[in-house]
């Protein structure tokens, strides 16, 4: 007898996320094959390339961020930017299950909660939904853990990181998180959809240990690299 879904895969059969070819998951098996994963020893605070496994890069050892480590499994490059893209803006939001599942496949550290990193109201109300969020449903159903999409927020609405230069992230950002919830002895895992510079994540962290964070590990669906940009 065939798995029910299976049944389903062969009566509602899905479009490839990138190609739009028949396929029995979010991607064809050619699409997945070819999508740029990050490999190699990664510094396990921000998960940038290094050239042999040490604690930390030399980045992160002279000036270590608020957060612990980072799980990062792809690189946003082509074509993975445009599943984000497509996530965020084309309201494709199979494309945040895909995601989970990608860092479900990773080995991972342990925590305690699930926390997907904020937008700001103005943000939330154009876009109509939180991709951090979206892709933590998935996270902590298949991992068990509980979820809290509000504790999180954004204390003002600052520009979009993305258009601006990398040395000016980390000020946009400075104080512009807050957590309403006591996370004392709490192993906090942060989602977000891209990293780049950290300075978000960093932000974040921040604002998580000044309400008791014991430790805050970031899980973040995509690294950007400054070879890239």
């Amino acid at each position: 007898m065939f798995p029910f879904s299976d049944l389903l895969d062969a009566l509602l059969p899905r479009a490839c996320l990138l190609c739009g070819a028949r396929a029995r998951k979010a991607l064809c098996d050619g699409c997945a094959a070819d999508l740029p994963r990050l490999s190699g020893p990664l510094c396990p605070v921000c998960a940038v390339p290094i050239a042999a496994p040490a604690p930390a890069c030399g980045a992160c050892l002279k000036t270590p961020p608020a957060f612990d480590a980072t799980l990062a499994p792809l690189h946003y490059v082509f074509p993975v930017d445009r599943l984000v893209q497509n996530l965020k803006f084309g309201r494709r939001l199979a494309s945040a299950d895909f995601f989970a599942a990608c860092m479900r496949a990773d080995a991972f550290p342990a925590g305690t909660l699930i926390l997907p990193v904020a937008l700001s109201a103005r943000r939330l109300e154009e876009r109509g939904f939180n991709q951090a969020l979206e892709i933590a449903r998935p996270l902590a159903r298949a991992l068990n853990l509980p979820l809290d999409g509000t504790s999180l927020i954004r204390t003002r609405d600052t520009p979009a990181q993305s258009g601006l230069p990398w040395r000016a992230r980390k000020s946009n950002v400075r104080r512009a998180f807050a957590c309403k919830r006591d996370l004392t002895g709490e192993a906090v895992i942060v989602i977000d959809d891209v990293m780049t510079t950290g300075a978000t994540l960093d932000a974040v962290a921040r604002a998580l240990k000044e309400r008791g964070a014991a430790r805050v590990v970031n899980w973040v669906a995509t690294r950007a690299l400054r070879s890239a940009t």
